[in-house]
């Protein structure tokens, strides 16, 4: 049977499928499956990757009363040195490695020509490894980066080795889904490969791609974090706001962390334009300015600016502000706060903009997560709903993408019972971040990524 003939067909309602459209249904069923679980386990590496950095975070002593110890010492102090080994290996033997991911898989899905070097084993691999060096050194980055460049190169050589398995599907959606998937590989969470290949890869809205994008993400999420990935990753939020207070905070909760989620981006892409010069021509002096400023927040701020944040905002979540002062006075703790913002927006800037692999998601999550607890902590309400308005609203801020935000906010903190407020922060957050910065942040750091590409 050639290939044409496996397409599916549409059933008449009302007729049973026949024989060979039942196996053929079937047959793209488990097609899609094995994709699925081979995209779990290329990100599974990179799940264990990120848990080594959770240990890693509890050496340090994010408060005032604890003090630090040599290996908490030591492990701030990381970046000054690896940061320019990583600047080196990027400019040199793993030049291909560089950047996120997810710009170079956009930039693919545009011109399908760029797609067999941004889909290319070994850049790929490489920028695993990258990202693998970086979060041991406790760089404050996120992952979805590398897990949706896994996913989609993953795909597309399934698409490309077994084209008649899924005669339905073109390699561009194939590459879309497959990003998708591996979004929903990282963070455990299915309905987020379906929603982020939605609302940012493509905006293909039609069921040829909805329904393979579920199945996929969903094998590849149980597949990658079997053994060790809790319900909700941070876990749960014990509040129950009446839905007009949950509106009422919603309002400045969206606004700030809109208008500090925008600023984030615009900042982000403004010094990665500004560096590319520098990292190409003295990688070292720029790794050893850039990582001297990451040990430096680390140690100015007891910890709190390191690793991706999850942990932070874990510690929010069970034990409140931590305060990197012994005064605890509310001026000194408001302070606190306001600091802890800052370097939760500065750190990962240094990070990212140098091309070091890694993402922003995780830190957006981190820094409105902050804000909305201080902004409910001042205005008299629980903490705990700051935190679950924040997270979904700072990521909206950075990112433009209010449905990826707000899943991501209800997967993490099992926030369910905020959803109008929820809602309305991330949608309030997405309009002041888009006022602050025209270009949702992947957008327009793919637009370098094109500019910078070698021309042929």
């Amino acid at each position: 049977m050639s290939p044409d003939s496996r397409q599916e067909t549409a059933l008449i309602p009302g007729t049973l499928p026949s024989q060979s459209q039942l196996q053929g249904l079937v047959r793209h069923f488990i097609s899609l499956v094995v994709v699925g679980v081979l995209i779990g386990i290329a990100c599974l590496p990179l799940n264990l990757v990120d848990r080594v950095q959770e240990k890693l975070y509890a050496l340090m002593p994010t408060n005032a009363a604890n003090e630090w110890t040599l290996p908490g010492v030591l492990v701030a102090l990381a970046p000054l040195v690896v940061m320019p080994i990583l600047l080196l290996l990027q400019r040199g033997p793993w030049h291909e490695g560089a950047g996120s991911g997810i710009p170079s898989t956009m930039n693919g899905l545009k011109d399908p020509s760029l797609l067999p070097r941004a889909m290319a084993a070994p850049g790929t691999v490489q920028r695993g490894l990258l990202w693998s060096i970086a979060t041991v050194a406790m760089f404050p980055l996120g992952r979805e980066g590398p897990v949706v460049q896994f996913g989609a190169a993953v795909a597309r050589a399934c698409h490309q080795r077994f084209k008649g398995w899924l005669p339905s599907l073109s390699e561009r959606q194939m590459v879309a889904i497959g990003g998708g998937a591996g979004l929903a590989g990282g963070f455990n969470t299915p309905l987020l490969g379906a929603v982020f290949m939605l609302e940012e890869l493509t905006a293909d809205y039609a069921i040829v791609t909805i329904w393979p994008a579920l199945v996929i993400s969903v094998a590849a999420a149980g597949l990658s974090n079997i053994g060790g990935q809790p319900m909700f990753g941070l876990g749960v939020l014990n509040v129950v706001t009446p839905e007009l207070e949950q509106l009422m905070m919603a309002i400045p909760v969206g606004l700030v962390a809109g208008l500090v989620g925008g600023l984030f981006n615009k900042g982000l892409v403004w010094l990665t334009q500004r560096l590319s010069a520098s990292v190409r021509q003295r990688p070292l002096r720029t790794g050893l300015y850039l990582g001297g400023g990451l040990s430096l927040l680390a140690l100015m701020s007891w910890g709190t600016s390191t690793s991706d944040g999850e942990s932070l905002v874990r510690q929010l979540i069970e034990q409140g502000m931590p305060n990197p002062v012994q005064d605890e006075s509310h001026w000194v703790t408001g302070l606190a706060s306001v600091w802890i913002t800052a370097v939760r927006v500065i750190g990962p800037m240094l990070a990212l903009s140098p091309g070091v692999p890694g993402g922003l998601i995780d830190p957006s999550l981190t820094f409105g997560a902050v804000l909305g607890y201080t902004i409910c902590a001042i205005a008299g309400y629980s903490g705990q709903l700051g935190i679950g308005l924040g997270l979904a609203a700072g990521l909206s801020g950075a990112t433009q993408l209010p449905l990826v935000s707000i899943i991501f906010a209800w997967r993490l903190a099992g926030d369910q019972q905020l959803f109008a407020g929820v809602v309305l922060a991330a949608v309030l957050a997405a309009y002041i971040g888009r006022l602050v910065c025209r270009d949702p942040v992947y957008h327009g750091l793919s637009k370098l990524n094109r500019q910078s590409a070698p021309r042929r």
